[in-house]
């Protein structure tokens, strides 16, 4: 299927969120900076409905009008598997129910290359990426990323790296910053206080997955280790995926398990606008990449080891030289205690990868973004990468 023909400049865009909410603040401030200029049209796409709420709270973040919005298609059958949400969302069949309707704009964003699916469907239209996230796991970096026409990383680490793997070419790739910080500057402005003291918060940020996070052995130890203390606070937060499929009895009785000095939060808007990485002291994490977030600002981070990984000098686990690494759930809270004074020993290390990592961190990184759309679609190629 053929994209429709620009008319007189006039461009055609539709972002699309296949999969879970917490992406589109990845991406959400790049459309309204599209949607300002006068030859550019934007609609958007969305698989789950509960991304709604969270584009709408990003659009009133930046005082932006509405865009119109509508679900994506979905067979009956669709519908059925994916209405327990057990069994994920059904991308690669939503995509496919979708490819003439998505295949009529002239481009396609989306913060998942899954995207690079259409391809095969008959789609021409421009595939463009924004990763959602900037981590150094290798399943950031798939083959099907070459189908894609334009990358938009974040900072040189993970555009280097998809050169090196030919998974981007030059004039293919652009790296604006992240779009997420000021996005999440704008919401978090306000965030409530968390705590009626004072005290260093620790923040706790398991990965989801149970073959690569720490949560199934070191939750219990570590709610444990805190609530025998008065010395710090501490936030279990979570990735957002980790409670997806969990009842909401499950989510309150683990909420219910916090105290005035231990808040868990399961489920709530805050797992995915980085509250937590801004007010947090210390960082205790797996693999998520949540962690360049948090060292935005350089702070302490400890690592958990949960499953013996050899992991030095493997580029899946980068972000373990930010800070010490420990296997046992008794090691943590001497790690805590100590991690300050130790920080020292990774400051360095933390201001260059995540420099490397999250860009270009002035004012404006969706502005950019959408300025290096717009070069590719009017000239095929981005002048300038980086």
């Amino acid at each position: 299927m053929a994209t429709t023909a620009r008319r007189a400049g006039y461009v055609r865009i539709a972002f699309v969120y296949i999969a879970e909410p917490y992406q589109c603040y990845h991406v959400a401030a790049v459309a309204h900076a599209l949607a300002r200029r006068p030859t550019v049209s934007v609609e958007i796409f969305y698989n789950d409905a509960e991304t709604v709420p969270h584009l709408e709270r990003i659009r009133r973040a930046f005082a932006a009008p509405p865009l119109p919005k509508r679900p994506l298609q979905r067979s009956l059958l669709t519908r059925a598997i994916q209405a327990p949400r057990r069994l994920g969302l059904r991308k690669s069949a939503v995509l496919r129910e979708n490819a003439a309707v998505l295949g009529a704009f002239d481009a396609i964003v989306c913060p998942e290359n899954t995207i690079a699916r259409l391809r095969p469907m008959g789609v021409r239209s421009k595939l463009i990426y924004v990763p959602h996230g900037s981590g150094d796991r290798r399943w950031a970096f798939p083959p099907r990323i070459v189908d894609l026409d334009l990358v938009l990383t974040a900072g040189a680490k993970t555009a280097e790296r998809m050169l090196e793997q030919r998974l981007v070419r030059p004039g293919g790739y652009a790296s604006p910053g992240y779009v997420k910080l000021e996005t999440a500057e704008r919401l978090v402005a306000d965030a409530p206080r968390l705590f009626p003291n004072d005290k260093p918060i620790i923040l706790y940020n398991p990965h989801e997955d149970p073959r690569l996070g720490s949560w199934e052995s070191f939750i219990e130890g570590l709610i444990e280790a805190f609530a025998a203390q008065d010395d710090f606070n501490l936030i279990v937060a979570p990735h957002v995926k980790l409670f997806r499929h969990a009842s909401e009895r499950v989510r309150r009785r683990w909420a219910a398990r916090s105290s005035e000095m231990i808040l868990i939060d399961p489920a709530s808007p805050r797992l995915m606008d980085m509250t937590y990485t801004a007010v947090a002291d210390i960082y205790i994490g797996d693999v998520s990449s949540q962690v360049y977030e948090f060292i935005a600002r350089p702070k302490p981070c400890l690592f958990l080891n949960a499953h013996g990984v050899d992991w030095k000098g493997n580029p899946d686990y980068l972000f373990w030289t930010l800070g010490d690494v420990i296997e046992r759930p008794d090691q943590i809270m001497p790690a805590v205690r100590e991690a300050s004074a130790r920080h020292g020993h990774y400051r360095d290390a933390q201001v260059t990868l995540a420099n490397a990592t999250l860009g270009d961190r002035r004012p404006g990184a969706a502005e950019r973004a959408a300025d290096a759309i717009m070069e590719f679609l009017d000239r095929g190629s981005i002048s300038l990468a980086g």
